[in-house]
């Protein structure tokens, strides 16, 4: 019968000395992972600037103010215009299906009018928001005239433009701008006409000089102009269509 083997001291494979034992081992360390840049966040997990910026422009109905954007993002306007300027480089023309347009003293988010025609096939159907040539006259009025009255208006047109106005003002296209010196309310164009009409200021709008007519255009349009009040009232011939 073979003697007891004697405990020498050294630790065993199979029983590590503690301190061995607590130590931890080089395979359990975790790894540092890493992450590509592109693909990088704050270490609070938030959005770039950018990314914001494109969130808000999303969010809004409305061109927003480099100021309004500084404000909401609390960021320096400097910061800001850097974030726009990279948004204008992603959605340039030809890269994706939305542009970044400055309008109204403002940027928001518009199609690309390459996907125009599949816009047009997509919604057919007839817009409900259309101008009547009463609407059309008065708005074109306020926006070259700006601030002006209605009794201005109805001495240009010729008619009561009480109608036009009421739902120009109830579209946000127009709006109060004070009152005149003889307490008449004024009136000036709206951010939703520098929208609908894909404007970035009032100085965007066509010289009303390139339409001045000549003085053959003149007589012509006068002609025509008393044949048809001769018409209304039967005292003439019709006017003659074209």
């Amino acid at each position: 019968m073979s003697e007891p083997e004697q405990d020498s001291g050294a630790p065993s494979e199979e029983f590590p000395a503690p301190e061995e034992q607590d130590a931890p081992r080089e395979q359990d360390a975790p790894r540092e992972q890493h992450v590509p840049p592109e693909e990088a966040v704050s270490p609070e997990g938030d959005l770039s600037l950018a990314g914001i910026i494109e969130a808000l422009l999303f969010l809004s109905s409305d061109p927003l103010s480099p100021r309004e954007l500084a404000d909401a993002a609390q960021a320096g306007e400097g910061e800001i215009a850097t974030a726009l300027a990279q948004l204008a480089q992603e959605y340039a023309p030809g890269r994706r299906g939305l542009r970044l347009r400055e309008l109204a003293g403002g940027y928001t988010f518009a199609t690309d009018s390459a996907s125009e025609d599949a816009a047009r096939r997509l919604f057919s159907r007839r817009r409900a928001f259309t101008l009547t040539p009463a609407q059309a006259e008065t708005l074109a009025i306020v926006a070259y005239l700006q601030p002006i009255s209605r009794p201005e208006i109805t001495r240009i047109r010729g008619v009561s433009a009480d109608s036009a106005a009421t739902t120009l003002l109830e579209r946000g296209l127009i709006e109060e701008s004070g009152r005149s010196q003889f307490g008449a309310v004024l009136y000036r164009t709206g951010t939703a006409f520098l929208k609908l009409f894909g404007l970035r200021s009032l100085e965007d709008l066509p010289d009303v000089a390139q339409w001045d007519p000549t003085p053959e255009e003149q007589a012509e349009l006068r002609d025509r102009l008393l044949r048809a009040g001769e018409a209304r009232a039967g005292g003439g011939p019709g006017v003659v269509e074209e």
